[in-house]
């Protein structure tokens, strides 16, 4: 029988931080998809693609990042932290869209979501659907608060700032959008 050492105790100690790490990516990615999926269903009924995941930072565009779309991706040892990741939301007829960052923390049985410039959300793990829809209606208020509250900055003869961190981005094929 040989004597654990040293390394061994070190080894097992970066084992189990690694499992961590990794079910940390996985439980905010199963719930990044269903936030993207339901939000799509929640803004348009479904009939058109409306939401992407898409990376919290630099460039982006409307389309599937899969796992690009997160602030940390890959296998063995990802930094056990919270993790971002970006909503691209389809918000006109013409082809605008604009990137919303959500960053989400593992807090024992639950997932804290909290929105860039925003509020924080606490979903049970599994999410059920009542909670996303809470989620959603939240999202959406969101969103459509910044729209209304700088057109009445304008109409009042003040501009609003940037500060619910959006960034616009206009498509070149408008309404071509794919469906669902």
């Amino acid at each position: 029988m040989s004597e654990s050492t040293h390394f061994d105790t070190l080894a097992d100690a970066a084992e189990r931080y690694g499992r961590a790490s990794l079910d940390n990516y996985a439980q905010v990615r199963n719930v990044a998809e269903a936030v993207q999926a339901g939000f799509c269903r929640y803004l348009s009924g479904g009939s058109k693609v409306c939401v992407y995941l898409v990376p919290p930072e630099g460039a982006w565009s409307p389309q599937p990042y899969q796992s690009g779309a997160f602030s940390v991706s890959g296998t063995g040892f990802l930094p056990l932290d919270p993790i971002s990741f970006g909503l691209a939301v389809r918000v006109s007829r013409t082809g605008d869209w604009l990137r919303l960052v959500l960053t989400c923390a593992k807090m024992g049985p639950e997932m804290e979501i909290t929105i860039q410039n925003g509020t924080t959300f606490s979903l049970a793990l599994p999410a059920d659907p009542a909670a996303l829809q809470r989620l959603f209606d939240i999202l959406f208020e969101h969103l459509s608060a910044w729209f209304v509250q700088q057109a009445d900055l304008y109409e009042n003869g003040e501009y609003g700032g940037r500060s619910i961190g959006f960034e616009f981005l206009h498509s070149a094929n408008g309404d071509a959008i794919p469906e669902a």
